[in-house]
């Protein structure tokens, strides 16, 4: 499902990518968020990619302040369903909850965010289209906002995430639909029986995997779908059957 995110841009900062000097990337990114870094170095390591970072103490500098992140995105945002959607229960915040902080979604963020402009990245990675992955772009996010919270603490990240990811919260949070779930409601409701997920194929190079998986409800044809993860391949492959099967329109996944 592709999440159509809009997001504020600073006044005055243009978003095309231009020739500046490392220590005028830096300045740049800080006027994007509105926040000064304290300790500089932080967001020097969240905005190299570990293809760059040369050493083994950098390469784990930068993988800590994306495991710290991670967990602030999930924080912030689950935070967020809670005071939101007072009417939700566990079961309908976690599929909303997992769709606001997947990489895809902070990919998104991390291009309107700038992220994508002053990614440093060895030259290898840079002509095999490495500024446009969203998975080094949803690293990227991620170790932004553990910079921010080592920083600044909960405050500055939740600036970030105010200015970044709010903007269409309410719209992600509604419209989303868990299709697994969905699938699997329908088919124990109309079948009495659980869809079963198979990975077919799994190819690619381990840094940009896909996975082929197939969906199988017993009394229907098989889907099948592919992916840069499992969940991706099954959430599409399950999309795809409960489109076939009428049980959702596009209007349910765009």
């Amino acid at each position: 499902m592709e999440l159509a995110l809009s997001y504020p841009l600073q006044p005055g900062v243009q978003s095309c990518r231009m020739t500046r000097t490392p220590a005028e990337e830096l300045d740049w990114i800080q006027q994007r968020l509105g926040y000064r870094f304290s300790d500089l170095s932080l967001l020097q390591r969240a905005v190299t990619h570990a293809s760059l970072s040369g050493d083994t103490e950098n390469t784990r500098s930068l993988e800590r302040l994306e495991f710290l992140g991670d967990r602030v995105l999930g924080l912030l945002t689950a935070e967020n369903l809670w005071r939101r959607y007072p009417q939700y229960s566990e079961g309908e915040m976690a599929p909303r909850l997992n769709a606001l902080v997947r990489k895809d979604t902070c990919a998104k963020a991390a291009k309107v965010i700038g992220l994508d402009q002053v990614i440093r990245l060895s030259q290898a990675e840079e002509e095999n289209g490495g500024r446009q992955k969203p998975a080094i772009l949803g690293d990227a996010c991620e170790a932004l906002l553990g910079a921010l919270y080592i920083d600044g603490g909960l405050a500055a990240a939740n600036k970030a995430y105010e200015m970044y990811w709010l903007e269409d919260f309410d719209h992600l949070a509604e419209r989303y639909k868990d299709s697994k779930t969905t699938l699997q409601e329908w088919a124990q409701a109309e079948h009495k029986v659980t869809p079963k997920y198979t990975v077919l194929k799994n190819s690619g190079p381990a840094h940009e995997p896909v996975f082929t998986v197939e969906v199988s409800v017993q009394g229907l044809s098989p889907e099948s779908a592919s992916g840069n993860s499992k969940r991706a391949a099954q959430t599409l492959a399950a999309q795809k059957l409960l489109l076939r099967e009428k049980i959702w329109t596009e209007d349910d996944i765009n």
